[in-house]
This record gives structure tokens, sequence and C-alpha cells, in this order.
């Protein structure tokens, strides 16, 4: 049986429609651009902030410089992971396969490893900030235990939240109730 004209129709707008998530990823483009800018300004700041350094203690300030940068290149990295996959998965394939830089993972990203990716890199930038933050209170002796508290609060419920979402897709993936599955 024919579909009505109407439907068709609105089946193809709807359809269309997903070119207004377009406009997001081109910002966070622009968003990842920024990254780069607090980058390159915190190496400059890190640097020079290494320079006064005392002696004694250059190898934790180098160290808590190293983090500093690991924890923007990660949060840059998330970024492109969700550009490059949101866009494949939600609005149209980006058609570079020939390309002989095309990471080895373009368009094997769905939505539930997005979700997993999103949510390690989230807990990588969180224990990343938390052992900066322990470095710190080593380096300069003092001791905001109400501050380390929550960090660790909040890192042990990005950990949790990771598990959880874990557990919740291996469930989904193991009663065969994936993304490409139909209920009644």
């Amino acid at each position: 049986m024919k579909k009505p004209t109407l439907e068709r129709a609105l089946e193809a707008g709807l359809f269309a429609s997903r070119w207004l998530l377009a406009p997001f990823y081109v910002g966070l483009v622009f968003a990842l651009a920024g990254v780069l800018v607090v980058f390159g300004v915190d190496l400059w700041r890190e640097l020079v902030h290494l320079i006064h350094v005392d002696p004694a203690k250059l190898a934790e300030a180098g160290i808590v410089m190293a983090l500093s940068l690991i924890d923007l290149s990660l949060a840059a990295n998330l970024l492109l992971i969700v550009i490059f996959s949101g866009y494949e998965n939600f609005v149209s394939r980006i058609d570079v396969a020939s390309h002989e830089d095309r990471p080895d993972w373009m368009g094997t990203v769905d939505f539930s490893g997005l979700k997993m990716k999103l949510i390690a890199s989230i807990v990588a930038i969180s224990a990343i900030a938390l052992l900066k933050s322990f470095l710190e209170l080593a380096d300069n002796g003092v001791h905001d235990e109400k501050t380390l508290y929550w960090q660790v609060v909040i890192h042990l419920t990005f950990v949790i939240s990771g598990v959880l979402l874990a557990l919740m897709d291996f469930i989904n993936a193991k009663g065969g109730h994936g993304a490409g599955s139909t209920h009644d």
C-alpha cells in the first residue's frame, strides 16, 4: 500500500530536519579553536612560570604543567570525536574515505560508542584535574580538604556514572535491544 502524499512529505521534512544539527557541529569546531587558543596561552604561561620556579620544585611544576596540557588535549580530542561521530551519526556521512589521514575509528563510532568515549574522556579529565590538585596541595603545603573532598566525590560520581552506562549498554546488547532493533 502506497503512503499518502502528505505523510511522505512530512517524513521527508522530518528527515531533512537533521540538517538543523549541522550548525551545532560548526559551533563545536569554533570551540575546538578556542581550546587551541587556551592551550597556547596555558603553554606560554606555564613555560614562563617554570623559569621562576625553585629548582627543587621544578620536577613537580613540570608535571603539573604537563597534566594541564594533557587535560586540554583530552578535551580537544573529545570535541573532535563528538564533531565527527555526531555529524556522521545524525546528519550525514563525511566522505573522506580515500584520505590517507582519515582516522580508523571514523564511521565506526555509533551513539553507544560515542557515549562511552564521552564518559571515558570526562573520567580521564577529572582524574587529571584531581591528580593536579593533589600535586599542588603537596607542592604548596596548602590543605584545602573541603575542595579536595568535593573533587574526589565528583570524580567518583563520573566513574560510577561511566560504569553504570557501560552496564546498561551491556545489558541492552545482551537483551537484543540495540539501536537497530525494533520494539512492538
